[in-house]
């Protein structure tokens, strides 16, 4: 980052953004979803939000399809062709089209099913508590100030009674 106090540490040109070295990042729960990532928000300094450009190479997914019931994000397509699973729906996405999900909204995802690189901009707020909840894979990831720790669907209870011990709500 720049001089904080210089105007221009706010802003990133294309040719800066264009020479960001991409990172690979498998994500945990899905070995082909594979992104290619660079944060532009951490360039500036941002703090409660990630803002990032991200490649998905043919073939592969964004992530694993998921929710947040704290944080909120957008995904803004800038080039290539893509399918969004978005709950049991599939769209297909192209250059200009913008996604939003805002607080436990439904599951989501994209797959690369074409022959060239999905390219988009992935924005999203970092609450310092979210759950995560990936419904395909019966887990819930919990992130607490940055720490990350996940459970099966299985192990989880109501209230902390164990799942024979609640009464269901009959209305």
């Amino acid at each position: 980052m720049a001089d904080p106090q210089s105007p221009r540490s706010f802003l990133l040109k294309r040719k800066e953004i264009d020479d960001l070295d991409l990172t690979e990042y498998p994500h945990q729960h899905n070995p082909v979803a594979i992104r290619h990532t660079a944060s532009l928000g951490d360039k500036l300094g941002f703090t409660d939000m990630g803002v990032h450009i991200v490649r998905v190479k043919p073939g592969s997914y964004s992530s694993e399809h998921h929710n947040h019931e704290e944080d909120e994000e957008f995904i803004y397509i800038i080039s290539g062709n893509g399918i969004a699973h978005i709950g049991d729906e599939m769209f297909n996405v192209t250059a200009g089209d913008f996604l939003g999900f805002p607080k436990n909204s439904p599951a989501h995802h994209l797959h690369n099913s074409y022959d060239k690189d999905l390219v988009f901009m992935a924005a999203g707020t970092r609450c310092p508590i979210d759950i995560v909840n990936y419904p395909r894979v019966g887990l819930r990831q919990y992130r607490v100030h940055g720490r990350r720790e996940w459970t099966k669907d299985e192990n989880l209870t109501r209230g902390g009674l164990q799942p024979w011990m609640v009464e269901e709500d009959e209305t």
